[in-house]
């Protein structure tokens, strides 16, 4: 199966986009493979699969490698007397800005170029995360309570300490910080303004069980990963997520009861229905007092959250071709032509 995966772009996770996009070369070998690169300048090189490799990109050799340019229905690369064209499926692989926020989803769109990934609206609504609490209202879902701050506003917090302070359009734990108490704050919402001028502020609920379930859809019907019990620390900074980020070993399934896990996949699902078909997903919960909040969702998850399926060539197969469908419009011009003919022009 042809698939080109597109990795990079302008944010804050370009580098951890790099190391998914690197161990799906392993993870998907049975595939015909394009890589395309997304340079910091929105620059696209196609990347050789034997080049996939970290200093590739941090010694800037992709700067020598084939440029590709976007036309209707593919990437083309072009010389001064041929081109060539990337004609398949995308793979979106850019985390943060660009990839999740539905820069990229726009632009693919635009081109009619078919791609797994979040569609726009599906990205909007998870990339911000008080976009994605207000999802949960509209949804029915229980999510974790939270306050929003603004750079622009200066606003009394009326949650108690301990609290986790984090920038709204941001993942991968970047200028995310535990406070526990108030001579803590003022630092962390510096912090988190360097990112965003708007942060969301939760409670840091010790101890609290969680939980991560990955999934998509194919033939109408949702399709789950295991249920994973995450073993980590207090709070899992960047370097430990840049880690992770690489992870493709199967991990153990979650030690719960049917009850929670079928509770687990339904919320999942209430989340998936009508707003993100055609990507591949995890949402990541807490269980406080056996009752399930939202966490977050992730629309690109690290390495496409490959460690949580049985058989993820098989996943990528299957929703690749379960893609949704982008309604062609046709124009006659049947209107102005009326308008031309009253006026006798």
């Amino acid at each position: 199966m042809k698939l080109s995966i597109l990795f990079g772009g302008a944010s804050f996770e370009h580098e951890i986009s790099i190391v998914s996009a690197i161990t799906l070369k392993e993870k998907l070998q049975t595939f015909d493979l394009t890589f395309i690169f997304c340079d910091t300048d929105h620059t696209f090189y196609k990347i050789e699969r034997a080049s996939m490799k970290a200093t590739t990109f941090s010694r800037g050799e992709y700067k020598k490698m084939p440029l590709l340019r976007l036309e209707k229905g593919a990437f083309v690369q072009k010389s001064m007397f041929s081109s060539l064209e990337h004609r398949a499926t995308v793979l979106n692989l850019i985390h943060g800005a660009d990839g999740e926020d539905g820069t990229i989803a726009a632009l693919l769109d635009f081109y009619h170029i078919s791609y797994v990934g979040p569609r726009v609206a599906a990205s909007v609504f998870s990339y911000d995360k008080r976009y994605t609490k207000w999802l949960c209202t509209a949804k029915n879902i229980k999510c974790v309570d939270y306050e929003i701050l603004s750079a622009d506003i200066q606003e009394d917090i009326k949650l108690d300490y301990p609290i986790i302070v984090k920038p709204a359009r941001l993942g991968s734990s970047i200028g995310v910080s535990i406070v526990k108490d108030a001579s803590e704050f003022d630092y962390a919402l510096d912090t988190a303004y360097e990112y965003d001028k708007c942060v969301v502020v939760e409670p840091f609920i010790k101890g609290v069980k969680e939980y991560n379930v990955a999934g998509y859809m194919s033939e109408g019907k949702v399709h789950f990963s295991i249920v994973e019990e995450p073993q980590k620390e207090e709070f899992l900074d960047f370097e430990k997520k840049y880690m992770d980020f690489s992870r493709s070993e199967s991990v153990l399934r979650a030690d719960i009861s049917k009850e929670l896990e079928q509770k687990l996949t339904n919320t999942f699902a209430k989340i998936y229905t009508n707003m993100f078909e055609g990507a591949l997903i995890r949402c990541d919960f807490f269980v406080v007092n056996n009752e399930v909040l939202l966490n977050e969702i992730n629309p690109i998850p690290g390495s496409m959250a490959n460690y949580l399926f049985e058989d993820f060539p098989h996943v990528i197969k299957e929703l690749s071709q379960s893609l949704p469908k982008k309604n062609s419009i046709q124009v006659d011009y049947e209107y102005i032509h009326s308008i031309s003919s009253a006026k006798g022009k």
